[in-house]
């Protein structure tokens, strides 16, 4: 029997033309635990820094990054594609998470406890200690941004895994934010599957925290089982989109299409399958393939993020094509370099075909034709994954019945990325567990003290 070897280094070519981004070492077990024993020693020193330092510091980590953001924005469009306005807004939007934190960590506080008339009882937020935070690459700055800046802040140091498929990205991301803060405080280790594997077994953890695949986020959560490192993931989604008979189909195919090819469907909560009632199929769908061929046309799609990808979005595309979808636009996959994949509308989907059963993460809008809008939301609930789901409609009642049957820790009415700042939702089912943003995240951070305090007998 032969062992495989993993790689020492892994080469990273960029999806817009095939040309070489470059090359990072891979962390092997040595390295890591090097990595964990740094941040350990680190966080008793850490965590006796008062709360307002430690805001103080990562306000300081947030300036550095705003400073820094055009060469990081352009590194993270070379290793991944993401088009560069949106990757400019994916770091703003990590430096704008970051000072949300710097914010909200000081003023993070603990509850009074009713207890006796003499006594004192109430409750302390203590922080965990080291995290483990192993983030995606569909947005690298600000997914990272929000775990590291929400446990730096209440008093946790952090060894931070980035990607391997944009690991020039959250080295950079690193080295701008460790120069910010103490020594030891944030390290960052590179490196593909194996070296994600070796730091989620590390038994000195006590939290893990993953965005990412399904498949990933079972393995931590398996690994959790034996080290007793708390567990925060947010994983992959199969976001269903219902519209309803009483909506402009004109609309509602733009808030399809925004769902379905913003960063070419590379993002946690695209829409992936789409249920539209009979009464506007025709119009809806002709605007949407009107959306994606308005797309295709002006190349206002990135590519994926790399041929792996493209090759599992076109075997969903062609797998449904094959039990008798019909592609209205796109689902074929271009000639010439890099990786891209058009913006693709399906019709006539059934849920026995993966593109409507599994998460794609790529530009494809699936639609299956309802009957009515408790058919489609019968059939939207009918999943097992549970991070996000959106309908369409201009009933309130039909709005109220779906926020509470849908099975999702984020359900939005009217608008597929409707939210306001600071929101924070539970994934559910397959989609993971925890908080992974907001407030609640500072919580999914700290462990809880409870204090009681009463005076002697008097002599």
């Amino acid at each position: 029997m032969t062992t495989s070897i993993p790689p020492v280094e892994m080469t990273v070519l960029s999806p817009l033309d095939g040309t070489l981004v470059g090359t990072l070492p891979c962390a092997g077990a040595e390295e890591i635990r090097a990595a964990v024993a740094t941040a350990r020693t680190a966080s008793r020193e850490w965590a006796r820094t008062t709360p307002e330092e430690r805001g103080r510091l990562v306000r300081a980590a947030a300036d550095a990054l705003a400073q820094h953001a055009e060469e990081l924005a352009a590194l993270n469009t070379r290793e991944t594609g993401k088009l560069a306005p949106e990757a400019l807004g994916g770091v703003l939007a990590g430096v704008g998470t970051l000072h949300q934190y710097a914010e909200l960590g000081p003023v993070h506080r603990g509850h009074a406890l009713r207890g006796g008339t003499l006594a004192s009882d109430y409750t302390v937020a203590e922080p965990r200690g080291v995290v483990a935070a192993i983030t995606p690459w569909n947005d690298p700055v600000a997914v990272a941004a929000g775990l590291l800046g929400a446990a730096l802040v209440t008093g946790n140091t952090v060894v931070h895994k980035p990607s391997e498929r944009c690991p020039h990205t959250g080295a950079r991301l690193g080295e701008i934010l460790a120069a910010a803060l103490p020594d030891g405080v944030l390290v960052t280790v590179t490196g593909g599957p194996e070296t994600g594997r070796t730091l989620a077994e590390q038994a000195d953890l006590d939290v893990l925290a993953h965005v990412g695949s399904t498949e990933t986020g079972r393995a931590i959560a398996r690994a959790a089982l034996d080290t007793g490192a708390h567990v925060i993931r947010e994983n992959g989604g199969n976001d269903p989109l219902v519209v309803d008979d009483d909506v402009d189909p004109a609309w509602a195919a733009e808030q399809a299409a925004i769902g379905a090819f913003t960063n070419a469907g590379q993002i946690c909560t695209s829409v992936e399958r789409i249920y539209v009632h009979r009464a506007v199929a025709e119009p809806f769908l002709a605007a949407l393939a009107a959306e994606a061929r308005r797309r295709n046309h002006e190349a206002a799609l990135a590519p994926l993020v790399d041929g792996r990808m493209r090759d599992a979005v076109h075997g969903h595309v062609r797998a449904a094509l094959e039990g008798g979808a019909t592609a209205l636009e796109g689902g074929e996959v271009p000639e010439g370099p890099g990786s891209f994949y058009p913006a693709t509308v399906l019709r006539d989907c059934t849920d026995a075909m993966p593109v409507m059963t599994e998460e794609t993460f790529g530009p494809v809008a699936p639609v299956r034709v309802v009957d009515s809008f408790a058919e489609g939301l019968h059939l939207a609930a009918r999943d097992r994954y549970g991070l996000a789901a959106t309908v369409l409609t201009g009933r309130i009642a039909h709005a109220q019945r779906a926020i509470a049957e849908l099975p999702a820790g984020t359900v939005k009415v009217n608008n597929v990325f409707g939210g306001a700042p600071g929101g924070a939702a539970q994934p559910r089912r397959d989609s993971g567990a925890g908080f992974g943003y907001g407030p609640e995240l500072l919580d999914e951070m700290t462990q809880v003290k409870v204090v009681h305090v009463e005076m002697p007998p008097s002599s």
